[in-house]
């Protein structure tokens, strides 16, 4: 900033900007009371604000001694005093002036706060209705100050590295056309046209790629997206990401600008005792995630393997197992390493946790040096015992779980069961960032309604030659559209999914034939993506893109597991903003000019 006369009334430094060269000086600071500490003849005050704390000291006899100590915490000063060195025996190495004080001679009081709804630097902790409630106090907190302050760095890095790249940065509309995205849209009613609906973008998906069609080469944005689905600790109905798009591209290219970005991010924002992976980042099938860890969002972290073990089991005396085998179910083992000496308690804990989650229970067989003991074990023969053993790899004093079911089940439970034991056992790696790149997505799937139904993202290219493709989608049965894999991929780190993206479909005949096979009429389908269709028509260069969750790797790399503790203003866990208190009614006026009436439930 240039130079200026003008005078600031408040304050003309701020917290941050005292140092050394300052120690003697006058100097006029603004900020809240953080605490406030009566020795007898001195009040002390922690003067706190935005870009730090410093102690601030006045005597008894002071005119301005009375007001201060009226003040209550979390009140709006500006004071004027001499800034000294602090003695040895006093010095707050906890904070970064705790070698220097302010020495009151002026105080002017910008507001007084009233009593706190709760405490606001305090470890306790309190009902998150009422935090959200008071989130203005809560956002004083200073674990949660600097969370957001961290936050913004974060997004000002990824921006910065997508310039760098050649990125060009694009705003996309807010009110825009439903989309089928895979959750509920948030509706808006146009008071111009009666009886219709805008609807909140869940995503930027059609922008971006008609951005590629007119000829801007790498798009990005910091988007905003919104989706009417159920909250929960990382989902919410408002989220950020950093959405790009590149013309002429492959999902290697795309994975690359990936993991350079988010990659590096990681590396220049983790705890220096967190470990991150190099990239290339590891990369497993849709089919090898769920085959090894039961999900498509697999923790690396945790060194367990499932095992598919059905086959020890068919011709088994275990009844249970041998049934559901034979009745093309699967029984999945999970190894549990050197568990030999843990006690009955712990094996009969961890099958109570499956109960308690589900599940019919968590059996398992334990090894000692010798042999095999454990409620399954009686029931298999060496024979079986030796295969189970190998399959596993497992070593002497092991022990595997097992759970069983047909594959709606069993792999989620599976899943589950994993992370369990890994946590009970203590061998998570907590201290490290794993991630890995999911792809060959199947392109269908059999809906809840057992109708054929798109799996992932609908605008995704299929794999495969396009006159294939095609004849599949137009003639093909149920069993050879579900074998069709997609050109989909998602970036998942420590469980959590932070990523997805795809090759886009930019193909008008074979985009029109994907919907079509799940139950849209050729009519509906122009109707509802007119514009991109229409488009295509004029020569679509093929593109690809990603939309890494901003809000999610903020939360991982602060170690939060609440994605509400890393957004200023969060909705709470019923879909509330308990602050600005919506969602609310509408005036009779606000319905009359939308030509809307509110239908009570019986």
């Amino acid at each position: 900033m240039q130079p200026s006369s003008y005078k600031n009334p408040y304050r003309d430094k701020n917290i941050g900007e005292i140092s050394d060269d300052l120690i003697g000086q006058t100097l006029r600071l603004a900020g809240f009371i953080n605490t406030k500490r009566d020795h007898g003849g001195l009040l002390f005050i922690e003067l706190r604000d935005h870009y730090g704390q410093i102690q601030c000291v006045i005597d008894c006899s002071h005119e301005n001694f009375s007001i201060l100590e009226s003040l209550r915490i979390e009140s709006s000063i500006s004071i004027e005093g001499v800034l000294e060195q602090r003695s040895s025996d006093t010095i707050n190495a906890n904070i970064a002036l705790g070698y220097v004080e302010l020495k009151i001679s002026k105080v002017n009081v910008l507001t007084s706060a009233e009593v706190l709804p709760f405490s606001i630097n305090s470890d306790e902790s309190y009902p998150e209705d009422l935090r959200l409630k008071y989130r203005y106090l809560d956002l004083r907190n200073d674990k949660l100050h600097q969370r957001m302050i961290t936050r913004s760095k974060i997004i000002h890095s990824f921006r910065e590295r997508m310039i760098e790249l050649g990125f060009i940065e694009i705003q996309t509309p807010i009110l825009t056309a439903s989309s089928p995205e895979g959750a509920r849209d948030f509706l808006v009613p146009s008071r111009m046209y009666p009886g219709k609906f805008y609807a909140l973008p869940q995503a930027p998906q059609q922008f971006k790629q008609l951005l590629m069609i007119a000829n801007y080469d790498k798009y990005f944005q910091i988007a905003p997206c919104f989706r009417d689905e159920d909250t929960r600790a990382d989902r919410i109905f408002e989220f950020y990401q950093i959405d790009y798009e590149m013309a002429y591209a492959t999902n290697e290219e795309v994975w690359e600008v990936s993991e350079y970005v988010i990659g590096n991010t990681f590396k220049d924002f983790a705890d220096k005792d967190f470990q991150v992976d190099e990239f290339p980042f590891t990369r497993m099938t849709y089919d090898e995630a769920m085959r090894d860890y039961g999900s498509d969002k697999p923790d690396l972290r945790n060194p367990i393997k499932l095992k598919d073990v059905t086959e020890v089991f068919v011709d088994s005396s275990f009844s249970i197992f041998s049934k559901i085998a034979k009745n093309k179910g699967k029984i999945l083992a999970i190894p549990a390493p050197k568990a030999f000496g843990k006690s009955r308690s712990w094996f009969d804990d961890l099958n109570k946790w499956a109960r308690d989650n589900g599940m019919p229970g968590l059996g398992y067989v334990l090894w000692d040096d010798t042999s095999a003991k454990g409620p399954i074990a009686k029931f298999l023969s060496q024979d079986e015992m030796d295969k189970l053993f190998n399959i596993c790899g497992l070593s002497m004093r092991d022990a595997v779980f097992f759970v069983a079911g047909n594959s709606s089940v069993v792999y989620p439970n599976a899943a589950k069961s994993r992370d369990k034991v890994a946590q009970e056992l203590d061998i998570i790696d907590a201290k490290s960032y794993r991630f890995c790149w999911i792809y060959d997505f199947p392109f269908f799937e059999i809906n809840d309604e057992n109708k054929l139904d798109f799996a992932h993202n609908p605008f995704s290219m299929p794999q495969g030659k396009i006159e294939d493709l095609v004849e599949i989608m137009k003639n093909g049965s149920i069993k050879d559209k579900i074998s069709l894999k997609a050109l989909q991929y998602d970036l998942v780190c420590n469980g959590y999914e932070i990523s997805s993206g795809g090759v886009r479909n930019h193909r008008p005949d074979l985009l029109l034939q994907a919907f079509e096979s799940v139950g849209y009429e050729r009519e509906e389908v122009q109707s509802k993506f007119s514009a991109i269709l229409s488009a295509y028509k004029y020569g679509a260069p093929p593109h690809a893109g990603a939309a890494p969750g901003i809000d999610r790797i903020i939360m991982l790399l602060t170690q939060e597991p609440n994605l509400r503790e890393v957004i200023a203003f969060p909705i709470s866990q019923k879909g509330q903003d308990l602050m600005m208190g919506s969602p609310s009614k509408p005036t009779d006026i606000q319905l009359k000019e939308l030509n809307l009436m509110i239908k009570n439930k019986k």
